[in-house]
């Protein structure tokens, strides 16, 4: 009985992860159950079994969750050197957060699960470091995240996609610094 439920567990998990990657390349709309579940090697009706419908399956591909690493007596101006990293891994183009921020522009549950993960997860791990005012610090590290993930990734910008992410990092460390430690104004 043990190994029906890993094999479960496995199919479930190829699902989702083929669901991730249609949502984030046609969109909720161009997206089909048929299309996810030849891709995974499951039987449509499989999908429909787990998930329900194609709105409760984009629902459960949207929740992710950032691991941050432990933030807790870093120095403010140290943290930057922590995340930035880890923000730039989880936006790259085999991330698994750029499938949701393609979708969040059109679809409400992609942009409440994108929301979910800053308000939830990014926030209280930046609010437990920065000196003062951590919901606009937190906000502001996001919304610069966003804009390059989109800049990069959504738009194709050419200098921001040329980039490689060793010298992105070196362009948005001070930013970010300056966010996380400088004085509020």
């Amino acid at each position: 009985m043990m190994v029906k439920t890993r094999d479960g567990e496995a199919t479930r998990s190829r699902i989702l992860a083929e669901a991730r990657s249609q949502f984030g390349e046609r969109g909720f709309e161009r997206t089909t159950i048929r299309s996810i579940a030849s891709a995974s090697g499951v039987d449509p009706a499989l999908v429909m079994h787990y998930f329900g419908n194609k709105a409760e399956l984009f629902a459960a591909a949207s929740r992710l969750a950032i691991t941050f690493p432990d933030l807790a007596g870093v120095a403010p101006d140290r943290v930057v050197d922590l995340v930035l990293p880890m923000f730039v891994e989880v936006w790259g183009p085999h991330g698994p957060f750029l499938p949701l921020l393609r979708s969040a522009a059109t679809n409400r549950v992609a942009a409440e699960a994108l929301l979910g993960v800053f308000v939830n997860q990014v926030s209280p791990a930046l609010a437990a470091v920065v000196p003062d005012r951590p919901a606009e610090r937190a906000a502001l590290v996001g919304a610069q995240m966003l804009g390059v993930a989109v800049g990069r990734y959504v738009l194709g910008i050419p200098p921001l996609v040329g980039m490689d992410d060793a010298t992105l990092t070196e362009w948005l460390r001070p930013v970010l610094a300056h966010y996380l430690s400088d004085p509020a104004p």
